[in-house]
């Protein structure tokens, strides 16, 4: 196994729920899948989320060590701070600069509070963001996999009243032919079923309800039809009745109309997935949870399926690069 399947670890907001969730999930893990794992944050916090979970960090961990180790005592679970928001952000750093290096090929992120690592200076809405601009990539896009849905963003974390603007044949076009991309790579979908949403109830009725079906959803569809010979590709979808269909993969229009149903029906399984960088990223599909932060309660399901599908991916693309 050489030195680029390895896979990195961020910690993400150590005020949160990252800390007792990572020792979780590697507490968990066989010693197979953690020998391929670095983690990218301070030893002293991630053994005391270990011992706020009730488990013991397995010796074998590989810890690089971030130099955050200095504030660990003053940074407490459930107490975002500025601390807490330049410890997740030199995680993060300290990860991609390890990509860049050529030693991880996956990476792993826990939940990071986008309003403290904004008072650190961190100038995108999220990691996905901040990745793509770190990694060089020119196109992104943000898809959730789950055992049951499949879905793939359009538009990621914009008010909901700006996404009727934001939306673009090209910007919906690229979502689709990412998300057919992955399926078709790192989940072995040859000739894939993809749905594409309306936006407006009824899938706008034809206009009486807005134009944007017509306007540039149909058009994108119309464009990655041509595209993607072997697809079957439908839409616009009626938004409320789109989840009730049999497809490997849906196109949502923006963050909660592809959410909300993913969250429903996968909840503690679904895995987001950063599409389109030169590495393999994957997060679990939930927050910082400040509420249950340090108290115990942090469940890892989705952690783990966020590392178990890193894993997953990180050996699929070895086989199958891109081309």
């Amino acid at each position: 196994m050489g030195h680029t399947e390895r896979i990195g670890i961020t910690l993400g907001d150590p005020a949160g729920i990252g800390p007792e969730i990572v020792a979780l999930a590697l507490a968990a893990a066989q010693p197979a899948q953690r020998a391929r794992v670095v983690v990218f944050g301070d030893r002293a916090l991630l053994e005391r989320g270990a011992a706020h979970a009730g488990v013991e960090l397995p010796g074998d961990v590989e810890i690089a060590d971030c130099g955050q180790a200095p504030a660990a005592e003053l940074i407490q679970p459930g107490q975002p701070s500025a601390l807490a928001g330049a410890a997740q952000v030199a995680y993060l750093e300290a990860a991609l600069a390890a990509a860049g290096r050529g030693e991880i090929a996956g990476l792993v992120t826990a939940p990071i509070s986008k309003s403290t690592a904004r008072a650190a200076d961190f100038g995108f809405t999220g990691h996905t963001d901040f990745l793509a601009s770190r990694l060089g990539a020119d196109r992104v896009a943000m898809m959730f996999a789950g055992p049951r849905l499949k879905v793939v963003l359009a538009t990621t974390h914009i008010g909901l009243m700006e996404v009727g603007a934001a939306l673009t044949v090209d910007r919906i076009a690229n979502a689709t032919l990412m998300g057919v991309e992955a399926l078709r790579r790192d989940f072995g979908v040859a000739s894939p079923r993809v749905g594409v949403l309306g936006l407006n109830p009824h899938a706008g009725e034809g206009g009486i309800f807005g134009g944007e079906e017509a306007a540039v959803i149909q058009p994108a569809i119309e464009l990655c039809r041509r595209r993607l010979p072997g697809v079957t590709l439908t839409g616009p979808l009626v938004p409320d009745a789109a989840f009730r269909k049999e497809l490997d993969l849906y196109v949502a229009m923006y963050h909660d109309q592809g959410l909300i149903p993913v969250k429903l029906v996968d909840f503690e399984q679904a895995v987001n997935v950063t599409l389109g960088l030169p590495i393999v990223r994957t997060s679990p599909d939930h927050g910082v949870a400040y509420d249950i932060a340090g108290s115990g309660r942090a469940r890892p399901a989705s952690f783990i399926a966020a590392l178990d599908l890193c894993e997953r991916l990180v050996d699929a693309r070895a086989l199958s690069p891109a081309p």
